[in-house]
């Protein structure tokens, strides 16, 4: 079983300008967020884009298609912004690539201390190594098949779509 981390950007690796009070990208937190779990895993990470999910186009999510089709790894997760990780799972679900790749991503920045990003990154690691071929969506501890999650923007999480929705 082989396991490669892709990162598209997302709340995951934004960081706060202090001078003009925005949110930024300059490099992936992944590295250290795997250094400071404390991981086991032996994993690349590669940098795919960084930028925020709601500038994602068709063109960024063909990238993250082709990239999970031609590498050997066949289990992959992908951090992503969470406002239109749902998506690119089912552009991904679409492929029907035999791998499983799991997609997550946080809710508040990883350099603000508090953020669900180490949290959801370990679980997201758990269950590309678990589940059999899929895509699937990890936050908070749970997964969910890609056919089947909608995020709750008044909530804040992600949960099962009801049927009708």
């Amino acid at each position: 079983m082989s396991l490669r981390i892709l990162v598209t950007g997302g709340t995951f690796d934004k960081e706060y300008n202090e001078l003009n009070g925005t949110l930024h990208f300059r490099e992936t937190h992944l590295p250290e967020m795997l250094r400071r779990g404390r991981s086991a895993l032996d994993v690349p990470v590669e940098v795919l884009m960084m930028i925020d999910s709601l500038e994602m186009t068709a063109a960024h999510r063909a990238e993250i298609v082709h990239a999970c089709a031609t590498c050997e790894e066949d289990r992959l997760v992908i951090t992503h912004g969470t406002d239109t990780m749902v998506d690119t799972a089912q552009v991904l679900d679409a492929a029907q690539l035999p791998k499983t790749i799991v997609l997550t991503g946080a809710m508040v920045p990883y350099a603000f201390g508090s953020s669900d990003g180490l949290f959801n990154l370990g679980s997201a690691l758990s269950f590309a190594q678990a589940l059999p071929h899929g895509v699937y969506v990890a936050m908070n501890g749970r997964y969910f098949a890609a056919a089947n999650v909608v995020k709750n923007r008044t909530a804040g999480v992600f949960e099962e779509r009801h049927h009708g929705a």
